[in-house]
């Protein structure tokens, strides 16, 4: 099933029934939000929408109507999970003001710290992956193999495949995780980097490997 059209049926269906409160109270409706509940609380991950649709046998557009009326719901105070679209794909999650509950009952919680060094490497493959260890590398002038490691490790980066050149060096992009763990539903959310603070990276990085050097 094909999510990145529209059809205009689909459209006129899921908009009467949006408008209409007792097609929203309807034993169809009522069982389509189930299912879907279902299958992203059993599911963990997030769970594409052309999946959700063909569970469901609804177009693309009747699904997203669905779970937009109950990301509406799940979005009020009186739940503490909500539903949250990550790039086109969704997942049942915990709200971020109930996290100091969790961490009452939590036995060992785990809480990743970011470096600024990580922070840093991050950033670059953020915003130019898919992109070599190499590369990488080469705009911060220091080995970034433990800093790139460590943020496979955290699971905020992952390992895209490989360049179609010599030695065919691994590619690195990041992941959901580190879409949830910044707010963003897509890499689109990104904020724009300034050129001045790209030339500002690069000048560090220069003089960190000048310091290397001289040790």
């Amino acid at each position: 099933m094909n999510c990145s059209g529209q059809n205009q049926n689909s459209l006129d269906t899921a908009g009467a029934g949006a408008s209409c409160p007792a097609a929203d109270a309807s034993p169809t409706a009522s069982h389509n939000e189930a299912v879907i509940e279902a299958v992203l609380f059993t599911m963990g991950d997030s769970v594409p929408l052309s999946k959700i649709a063909a569970v469901l046998g609804l177009s693309c557009e009747e699904a997203r109507a669905v779970l937009e009326r109950m990301m509406r719901r799940y979005g009020q105070e009186d739940h503490g999970v909500q539903i949250i679209e990550l790039d086109g794909a969704y997942q049942m999650c915990t709200k971020k003001q109930m996290y100091e509950y969790l961490i009452q009952v939590a036995s060992q919680p785990k809480k990743q710290m970011l470096s600024d060094v990580l922070l840093e490497t991050l950033s670059i493959i953020a915003y130019k992956q898919p992109i070599t260890k190499q590369e990488i590398e080469k705009i911060r002038g220091v080995s970034s193999s433990h800093a790139v490691n460590k943020l496979v490790e955290y699971e905020l980066v992952c390992e895209l495949g490989r360049l179609d050149a010599p030695g065919r060096p691994l590619l690195f992009g990041t992941t959901e995780a580190f879409l949830r763990s910044f707010g963003l539903n897509s890499l689109d959310d990104l904020p724009q980097m300034e050129p001045e603070r790209v030339e500002e990276f690069r000048q560090e990085a220069e003089e960190e490997l000048e310091v290397r050097l001289n040790i």
